[in-house]
């Protein structure tokens, strides 16, 4: 019996040792550097970069190269999941931020790991998304507090967070605090404050708005939907602009033409094709078909183009069709307007109002009139109107 104990351990042991050789056997076997650089922090730093140019294919290269030179290293997973993330692929996306979690050696990286999470769920929105971006975000300060060090990088993805779900002001605050810190995403994180007190200050009160309000360059078909939905401008010019009743003989049974909204033919199966069909009744100049019978909805807005239509709108609701050539003849006090372009009348109204800004240049003031318009300033610019012509 005393003979039989001792083999049994013997045989446990040989297999004991068998499965750890096995193991080790099917490891990944680490490659050799072949430069001074070809390291994984090399790799996973310039892979980081990538990622944030949107190269996510030469990123995905870096970040795999660097796991090929350590199989352990936590950044080289993170920075996979943050791929995946990007690509979509959200199943490979969590499993690889998971294995950076696992591998983190540092209190440090465990950190940018849950900031890392924050970013998937960010990119995924899922169920209760925003509560999970939250906890890892909590998760992150943390550790942070605990070894002493204050990071923007958790504040500026959580202000990203809070600006997808329109909480403005939260969103604000996070942003102030990257500034605080002052150490990185600077420049970005301004950018994000002034344009989420501008969305602000619009206060935009639909669901079509608060999106539109996130669009670095509006298009005709948007502008259509803010001023039927956002401005409800069809609601308005009932109020303001004369009735003109059809009393030409009908038909039994035949509609007056006042109540039959054309549609352009490059709107008829677009979402927005009734508020695309209300403004076109309405007139707006600027905003109408073209001769060929298409709205063009997808053709981007220039300042002059908007300037236009918010004159005629003016001119409108204001019952003064003197605005419609009020400033002809005169000086353009702008460099880069000539006082005979066709849209100079409608820049001078908008513009002495306060309605549309122009840039200060060192002798005259700039325009831009062939410049884009973001979606916070279409909407900025509608409150303008609407507290101008003191309608609400």
């Amino acid at each position: 019996m005393k003979f039989f104990n001792h083999r049994f351990t013997f045989f446990v042991v040989l297999a004991f040792i068998s499965l750890i050789l096995t193991m080790s056997g099917c490891a990944p076997k680490a490659r050799k550097a072949v430069s001074t650089l070809d390291t994984p922090e090399h790799h996973v730093f310039t892979g980081m970069k990538l990622l944030e140019s949107g190269k996510l294919s030469d990123a995905e290269r870096e970040f795999n190269l660097a796991k090929e030179l350590d199989h352990k290293y936590a950044p080289a997973y993170r920075g996979l999941g943050l791929v995946f993330a990007y690509k979509g692929e959200f199943k490979p996306a969590f499993k690889n931020m998971d294995r950076a979690k696992k591998l983190a050696t540092t209190k440090e990286e465990e950190a940018r790991v849950y900031v890392g999470f924050m970013r998937l769920y960010t990119q995924q929105k899922g169920k209760d998304w925003l509560e999970d971006v939250e906890k890892n975000f909590r998760k992150a300060n943390k550790i942070l507090k605990k070894i002493h060090k204050e990071w923007p990088d958790p504040h500026f993805y959580m202000g990203l967070a809070y600006k997808e779900v329109y909480k403005f002001s939260e969103a604000a605050e996070e942003f102030k605090k990257v500034l605080e810190i002052d150490k990185a995403f600077v420049d970005k994180a301004d950018y994000q404050l002034k344009l989420v007190q501008k969305i602000e200050r619009a206060m935009p009160g639909t669901t079509i708005g608060k999106k539109v309000a996130f669009l670095e360059k509006v298009k005709r078909v948007d502008v259509a939907a803010l001023f039927i939905q956002e401005m409800k401008l069809d609601k308005i010019y009932e109020k303001f602009r004369p009735k003109k009743f059809d009393t030409s003989f009908k038909s039994p049974g035949q509609k007056s033409s006042a109540y039959q909204m054309p549609v352009p033919a490059d709107v008829v199966d677009h979402p927005l094709r009734t508020d695309v069909q209300i403004v076109v009744t309405l007139k707006i100049k600027g905003l109408s078909p073209f001769p060929n019978g298409t709205f063009a909805p997808n053709e981007f807005i220039t300042k002059a183009s908007y300037a236009m239509m918010l004159a005629d709108i003016i001119s409108t609701i204001s019952n003064d069709p003197s605005l419609d050539t009020k400033y002809i003849g005169n000086v353009s006090p702008f460099a880069d307007v000539r006082n005979d372009a066709p849209y100079f009348n409608a820049i001078m109204v908008c513009t002495t109002r306060g309605i549309i800004e122009a840039k200060r240049g060192l002798r005259q003031n700039i325009f831009d009139p062939m410049g884009s318009v973001s979606g916070a300033d279409a909407l900025l610019i509608i409150r303008r109107v609407k507290e101008d012509l003191k309608i609400f």
